[in-house]
């Protein structure tokens, strides 16, 4: 290595420790001998903040393709591959599916076929992502994706037909007026859960502000639609259409984050980019940085 790839090599990753012979070595090349050259260190942690910043830092900047809100430590020795984006493609795709059927597409009226991908998608391969945050010691996306498969698997078992008899035991009871009004609060509690969860991406990307936020509003929705009918005592569907509008673009900014947190040096020509926010801590430093560039 020529001594201007080296200074380079040492200006984006730190300085370069002489080469191991050893095949544990932290800083071994593909060979298990040489040290991991420029190239090698692009296409091992070429995705999201890691092609950006120097991993010997303690901590990375926020980023919605590992479902971080907030400054987090360095993976670049972790064992795991990183769980979040197969938590945030089983949501999109399961809120997509269910936001058409409540934007009506296709004149289809009943969402029975989203429970299908409510067990299986969204909330079984969901809800081991999120265990699998756990094992990596993210407890934000700990907390978001086990929390959405659970939904969704409590979803599936509300309208399971034939089930657990739970929308029939409640018509039996009350009319449909009574299950209306108990499924709305159902969503109205995930909305309160989701407006948590929101608060602490203020500091984040706007990509992953925006999932939450779109999400936010299409419980809202969807929680008013059901509880505040239209004059036939069905579920009002103005409401319940915008609560699937917002539902889409929630699903599609899941499925953004997710390909941030996919696309690397391997596989893609390009990074996603992801818009930090102006108060968060990379947008002071970049702002800091281009002040004291200016003097």
């Amino acid at each position: 290595m020529s001594a201007e790839q080296n200074h380079t090599l040492e200006k984006d990753l730190g300085p370069v420790p002489p080469a191991q012979h050893h095949p544990a070595a932290p800083n071994a090349g593909l060979n298990g001998n040489a040290p991991l050259t420029a190239e090698e260190q692009q296409s091992r942690f070429g995705y999201g903040p890691l092609s950006h910043v120097n991993t010997k830092e303690a901590v990375l900047r926020p980023f919605g393709g590992e479902f971080q809100p907030g400054l987090y430590k360095s993976v670049e020795q972790r064992k795991f591959a990183n769980p979040a984006p197969l938590g945030l493609s089983a949501f999109a795709l399961t809120t997509f599916v269910l936001s058409c059927i409540n934007m009506g597409a296709r004149d289809i009226t009943a969402p029975n076929i989203v429970i299908a991908l409510a067990f299986g998608y969204g909330g079984l391969v969901q809800l081991l992502a999120g265990m699998w945050e756990m094992a990596v010691g993210n407890t934000f996306g700990a907390t978001a994706l086990s929390s959405y498969g659970g939904f969704w698997l409590s979803f599936a078992i509300v309208l399971t037909p034939g089930g657990f008899s739970i929308e029939e035991n409640l018509i039996a009871t009350g009319g449909h007026a009574m299950f209306y009004n108990s499924f709305g609060l159902f969503l109205m509690g995930w909305f309160i859960f989701t407006t948590i969860l929101l608060f602490c991406t203020l500091r984040s990307t706007v990509a992953f502000f925006l999932l939450f936020f779109f999400l936010d509003l299409a419980f809202l929705m969807l929680g008013v639609g059901y509880i505040q009918r239209d004059a036939a005592g069905a579920p009002n569907p103005p409401v319940i259409k915008a609560g699937g509008f917002f539902g889409l673009l929630a699903a599609f900014a899941a499925w953004y984050n997710a390909l941030a947190g996919i696309a690397d040096s391997s596989n893609s020509f390009f990074v996603i980019p992801v818009a930090h926010f102006p108060w968060s801590p990379t947008g002071r430093a970049r702002r800091e940085k281009t002040e004291r560039e200016t003097v």
